[in-house]
C-alpha cells in the first residue's frame, strides 16, 4: 500500500510541477503578447503620424520630433480618419476666427507663426443609416522657434476660440 501511495504522491507532485510549468509558460506568453501589443500600438501611432502627406493638415508639421511626440492636450480622443484635404477657404475661415481672438493675437505678436489647421470632424449616423460628416471645429497649430508650440481650439459653429494650450520645451544640456 505504501508503494501505491508513493506512486500517487509522485503523480500528484508531477502534476503540480507540470501545472506550475504551464502557468509559468502562460505568464511568459501573456507578457510577450502584452509587449507585442504595446510595440504594435506605438508603431501604428507612428505610422499614422507619418503619412507622407505634405499638406498643412498633416501631422508632420507639428508632431514629428517635437517633445517626443507630445500633443496639445487632446486630439479628439486620438481618432483620425486618414489624410484629409482642407480647402483654402476652410483654412482661411478658421485662421480668421483665430486671429480675431485677443489671446491668439498676443501669441502672433510674441513671435508665434501659424503652422497648420486641423479640422475636427464629427460623424453622425441618421435614423435611415446615412452617415453625415461635418467639421464642427478645428485646431490652429502655432509654433515659436523650436521651444514653444500652441494649439488654439476654434469652434466653427460659434465662430470663436474656446481654448488655447501652450507647451514650452526647455532643454538643459550637460556635458
Amino acid at each position: 500500500m505504501q508503494g501505491a501511495r508513493t506512486r500517487q504522491d509522485n503523480q500528484k507532485g508531477g502534476e503540480k510541477k507540470a501545472m506550475k510549468l504551464d502557468r509559468n509558460k502562460a505568464l511568459i506568453l501573456l507578457s510577450a503578447v502584452a509587449v507585442a501589443a504595446v510595440l504594435g500600438s506605438v508603431a501604428l501611432t507612428a505610422s499614422a503620424a507619418d503619412n507622407g502627406a505634405s499638406s498643412s493638415n498633416d501631422l508632420l508639421g507639428f508632431g514629428r520630433g517635437w517633445l517626443g511626440g507630445w500633443g496639445c492636450g487632446r486630439i479628439d480622443g486620438g481618432r483620425r480618419f486618414g489624410p484629409i484635404e482642407v480647402s483654402q477657404e476652410f483654412e482661411q475661415n478658421v485662421i480668421n476666427i483665430a486671429k480675431n481672438d485677443q489671446d491668439v493675437q498676443k501669441l502672433l505678436n510674441d513671435g508665434y507663426n501659424i503652422t497648420a489647421v486641423r479640422p475636427i470632424i464629427k460623424a453622425k449616423v441618421e435614423a435611415n443609416g446615412d452617415v453625415v460628416t461635418k467639421a464642427t471645429s478645428a485646431i490652429v497649430m502655432l509654433q515659436k522657434d523650436t521651444t514653444s508650440n500652441a494649439c488654439a481650439w476654434v469652434d466653427l459653429e460659434q465662430g470663436k476660440v474656446t481654448e488655447i494650450v501652450i507647451l514650452t520645451r526647455t532643454v538643459i544640456e550637460k556635458t
